[in-house]
């Protein structure tokens, strides 16, 4: 899969933020932990992994929020939209919430994670599940996997 070739766009809800990554993402994911269900206000968070290196904020300027720790979660500094999260000691990555992405209907989870913590009635659809986060050694299968499953 060459992953260079189209641009994904995405924005925040008012508009005054807006990125695009020139890469397909490498992953999708549903978080169903507490603290994501806190932050989206529902039962999980999507989102989509591109690396960091294909990224950039094309307007505005996003701020931090959530949590202000290790990992760094951004937001629209007016709507408070979630756009984006750089996850600690992941630096050459960006997972970015699947919801702001221009046809996000089309970011449908792959993996979801956290499931020890998902509210009962909560149903992603995703075809591998993990109780908490996957071990790192899954995850050069689960990127070949999903790469393989986009063509």
């Amino acid at each position: 899969m060459n992953s260079t070739s189209h641009k994904v766009k995405g924005h925040c809800r008012c508009g005054q933020v807006t990125f695009e990554m020139d890469a397909k993402p490498m992953i999708t994911m549903a978080c169903h932990c507490t603290g994501c269900q806190q932050m989206t206000a529902s039962a999980f968070s999507l989102s989509s992994l591109f690396p960091s290196a294909a990224f950039s904020i094309t307007s505005g300027e996003p701020v931090i929020g959530g949590l202000h720790g290790s990992t760094r979660h951004f937001f629209c500094g007016h709507c408070m939209s979630w756009l984006f999260t750089r996850p600690e000691g992941m630096d050459d990555f960006v997972n970015v919430r699947s919801t702001m992405l221009d046809d996000a209907g089309s970011y449908q989870s792959f993996i979801e994670t956290y499931t020890d913590e998902k509210l009962a009635w909560a149903v992603t659809g995703a075809e591998h599940s993990f109780s908490q986060f996957p071990p790192q050694e899954a995850f050069p299968e689960l990127l070949q996997a999903y790469a393989q499953k986009q063509g």
